[in-house]
Parts: structure tokens; sequence; C-alpha cells
């Protein structure tokens, strides 16, 4: 797209540290344990170098403003509806409690499409994670950007249907219910104001959906938390996942997982058997 061109190649550094007491946070959110190495969990820098507009400077969805301005990290793409739509993720080392991390973020590529749904653009975001001892997580994270819901458009996800979820096909399988807390706590951890996650009536009734919607990096970290479950802690070298379709909060939600020596096919479905996420990893630990 040439309009977003001069976005390509653009670049966001932000500094950080990692706290004891944030991390505990998010331990408690997942009801887990933090690794006893004082190591942080997989999954975690998804708390770090985040976006700090001021209050006023939100868009009515909740999200930081864009505009052409030079500060301008992200472009202002005019389409109204926000979703992390995937991430491909290398570990390359784990980061500490108590470190200072910086993280790198460069626009990476813009591309419109048309889809079922209607114009879309896609924003390839590279970011690069680093705590005192180097490059600790490289990642390409993938945003899009879509039009409104048309009217009279069915509310998204369908309905739940008479379907149940089959995990006999599965080595892991693990059921809970996202919570209206828990999708409160996901998003003071990661200072993320989008209204989908806890604004009922702005969920439904301006971006269409059936209720509150679970966070992507959410399903993704319950996702490697079940690999945590089975592998322990800081198992992955690599972790990509998908949004297929959007979890709903108070709804149970079936987190899966087999594995072929050292690849991992991982899934998140809906109680009627409809994908929610689709994953796969790779384990760092042979032999586990």
């Amino acid at each position: 797209m040439s309009q977003w061109q001069a976005w390509i190649g653009r670049e966001e550094r932000r500094d950080d540290r990692i706290d004891p007491g944030h991390f505990a946070r998010w331990c408690a959110a997942l009801d887990r344990q933090a690794p006893a190495d004082g190591t942080t969990a997989q999954g975690f820098h998804w708390c770090l170098g985040l976006p700090d507009a001021p209050t006023a400077q939100l868009g009515p969805d909740g999200h930081p403003l864009r505009s052409d301005s030079p500060d301008s990290f992200l472009p202002p793409v005019p389409l109204p509806r926000r979703m992390w739509a995937s991430s491909k993720v290398e570990f390359v080392q784990p980061l500490r409690v108590g470190e200072a991390v910086s993280r790198l973020s460069r626009v990476q590529s813009i591309a419109e499409k048309n889809g079922g749904t209607g114009q879309l653009v896609f924003v390839d975001i590279a970011h690069e994670t680093s705590g005192t001892s180097g490059l600790a997580v490289r990642e390409v994270q993938t945003v899009v950007y879509r039009a409104p819901a048309e009217h009279g458009t069915p509310p998204a996800p369908p309905p739940l249907d008479e379907g149940r979820f089959d995990a006999s096909d599965w080595q892991a399988h693990r059921t809970l219910t996202p919570s209206e807390p828990l999708l409160f706590r996901y998003s003071a951890l990661t200072f993320n104001s989008h209204r989908i996650h806890y604004d009922l009536p702005y969920a439904m009734g301006e971006e269409n959906y059936r209720g509150l919607v679970v966070h992507g990096p959410l399903t993704a970290s319950l996702l490697l938390d079940l690999v945590r479950r089975e592998l322990g802690d800081n198992g992955l070298k690599s972790f990509a996942f998908r949004g297929v379709s959007p979890a709903i909060c108070g709804e149970d939600l079936h987190l899966v997982l087999r594995r072929t020596g050292d690849a991992l096919e991982l899934g998140a479905f809906a109680a009627d058997g409809r994908q929610v996420m689709s994953a796969s990893a790779t384990s760092s630990l042979r032999g586990a």
C-alpha cells in the first residue's frame, strides 16, 4: 500500500524493568507458580515495553490514537476494528526477574486485502526484547485492522451449538472458563484498554461481538502454561499462534496439546468444538 509506505521500517524503542510484583501478579492471574530459578515465564514478555499513551490520547476503542505525525509508530489506518491476528516467537534465552529490558519494534510490512468481512489491512511488526545478557525474545506480530460490521450482520462468533469438543486425539487437555476478573487482570497487566475486553455494551453494540472477547495473547499465554505443565518452565525455543475465532468470556475454553518428538501442536477450542486458536511450537528440552 503506497499510502502507508512511509511507515515501513519505522522503529520504536521502549525501556522497562521486570518488577517482581508485576511478575508475581501475572502468575497470580494465571493461577500458577513462578519459576524457582528467578527467571520469568515464557509469554511474560507481552507485559513489557508497553504503549503508555495518556488517557486523553486514546481513541474510541481504547487504543492509542494514530496520526500522520512522525511520532506515530503505527499508521493511521482508518478502519476502526483492530485485533492481534497472530505471532511467531523465538525464545532465545529466559528473562530474569529484576533485570532491565528493552524492546525494539519495527514496522516490517503493511498489506491491504479484501476478505469475507470486507477490507482488511495487515501490519507486521518485528519486536526484539533484550535483557542484560542480550537478546531474549524475537517476535513478528501481525495486527489486522477491519472495516465496521455491516448493519444486520450476525454477531461473532456464532452461538454455541449442540456439538461437543472431543479431546480424544490430544495428549494433554485442560478446560477453564475465562471470567471477567481474569480479563480485567490481563488488561491491567498489559496496560490494554481495548474496550472489547471489559465494556460489554461497546463490544456488542460497536464491534458486533457476542460478548466480551478474551485477549488473543491471553489465550496464547494459557497455551504456553499448558506446555509448562507438561514440559516445565521455559521449555520452548519457538512458538507460533494464529487467532481463528473469538473466545468469549464466561464460556468454556478447551486447551489441548500433542507432541511428536520436539514438535508440538496446540489448540484452543470452544465448548462446541469451534476452533479459537491454532498454535505450534518446538521444544528446547530434548527427550523431555
